[in-house]
């Protein structure tokens, strides 16, 4: 297993940080159709001795998802994933919540010691906050309204039997993240990756080495299951790992500290372990911290530096089989 991270900002104090940290891996969003942008990246980030791993977030999909593209979308993804393979990048995280995104009703929920965490309860959905996701289009809005489960099941076998040839060729594997929160439908939108059994059906739909799940952690957690069981259950098509916890249920739960949830995090990181997983795992949202009310909610750097150092901790018990 091998430490990863997201950085917001990417700035060279924070790829110092990461990289004081122990922090082997860093994810990159969608860089554009410009290739030079990826490659002078990663030239960036191996300059303080890590290297870029995955790409993850904000990638031109929203179309495939409704099936109106016009081919451009799927363009750029095949386009993507040789850019992604010309830098040894072998790893693309996608989600397939159509007109949505991962969404919260509250930012500020109180965790340890007046730390702010990101929450969700479904009575207020109608004030939810879309984050990662801007609808600008009232055309989409309405066709994502009037999709529905088999639609979407259908939109996604069209996607993977076009690019999973072009990702097999380039060596780039494609990992698909849960739905968050993990509801049947969310806004009047429908979902399909909110269950165990809709991970087992994307992986029989496309049966390859390169079509693998984003095990978030968190996610899967709000779906109420037991957790090591669930990896072990997943096995072999866990290729990346989003490691967190939530405390609640689908329709309201809310982020805790990597430490102060539910989840038996050291029979979690066993269980990684026992199934073979050697990927890149990276914390995912973390609590704001005192002094950065102004930060990103759940991507802030306090908060980011305890959860390296935890999921270093027990990536270490757990290798030299000290873990409980």
């Amino acid at each position: 297993m091998r430490l990863g991270t997201v950085l917001t900002p990417m700035s060279d104090e924070n790829l110092q940080l990461a990289a004081q940290c122990g922090v082997a891996d860093i994810v990159h969003r969608y860089p554009g159709p410009d290739p030079t942008t990826l490659r002078d990246s990663c030239r960036r980030i191996e300059s303080f001795g890590m290297r870029c791993r995955v790409v993850e977030g904000y990638l031109p999909i929203e179309n495939i998802k409704l099936g109106r593209d016009d081919g451009s979308e799927l363009t750029a993804l095949k386009e993507l994933i040789r850019q992604m393979a010309d830098q040894d990048i072998r790893l693309l995280c996608y989600n397939f919540m159509a007109g949505t995104d991962w969404c919260r009703t509250r930012l500020d929920a109180p965790e340890r010691g007046g730390a702010k965490v990101t929450a969700f309860h479904l009575r207020d959905v109608e004030q939810a906050v879309l984050l990662g996701y801007q609808p600008t289009d009232p055309d989409a809005e309405q066709l994502s309204r009037q999709m529905t489960p088999e639609k979407l099941w259908d939109h996604l076998e069209r996607l993977l039997n076009q690019l999973l040839p072009v990702a097999e060729q380039c060596g780039v594997i494609l990992a698909m993240h849960p739905d968050d929160p993990p509801l049947p439908q969310l806004l009047g939108k429908p979902r399909i990756m909110h269950n165990v059994e809709g991970f087992e059906r994307l992986v029989r739909l496309a049966p390859s080495d390169f079509n693998g799940i984003c095990f978030c952690q968190g996610s899967f957690a709000t779906m109420n299951v037991d957790i090591p069981d669930t990896i072990r259950r997943l096995g072999p098509h866990i290729r990346y790992v989003h490691f967190r916890d939530v405390q609640g249920t689908p329709e309201a739960f809310a982020e805790t500290f990597h430490d102060n949830g539910p989840t038996n995090m050291a029979a979690a990181m066993q269980a990684y372990h026992d199934v073979g997983f050697t990927g890149t795992m990276r914390p995912d949202h973390v609590p704001q911290m005192v002094g950065e009310d102004d930060g990103e909610p759940g991507y802030t750097m306090l908060g980011r530096l305890f959860a390296w150092g935890y999921m270093r901790g027990l990536m270490h018990a757990t290798q030299n089989g000290r873990s409980s």
